[in-house]
């Protein structure tokens, strides 16, 4: 059972390879994967599911589909992926090639 567990809005900023591509407002929904009896979390499953304010026609559609980074305003940086040119945000899961925290 998923279950959410944070909801975040504010400005941030959009990050490839550490080095801040622009600032970017945000709106965030991080959901935790539970055991229905015990109510514990289940490691490594997780989803970010949220956008950003994205324009095609100047922001570049590269960024669609591959890993970013989001800082956001009380200093995390998420791993994130752009799924659609409306900014639209999307992640499953944990581990090096879905976040920056390890």
């Amino acid at each position: 059972m998923m279950k959410l567990i944070e909801q975040r809005t504010g400005t941030g900023e959009l990050l490839l390879n550490g080095t801040v591509l622009r600032p970017a407002r945000y709106t965030i929904h991080l959901y935790q994967g539970f055991v229905e009896n015990s109510g514990l979390p289940i490691p490594g499953l997780s989803r970010l599911e949220g956008h950003i304010d994205f324009d095609p026609q100047t922001d570049p559609t590269d960024w669609i589909g591959i890993p970013l980074g989001l800082k956001l305003e009380d200093g995390r940086v998420l791993g994130i992926m752009l799924a659609g040119t409306d900014g639209r945000l999307f992640r499953e899961g944990h581990g090096p090639s879905k976040c920056l925290c390890c």
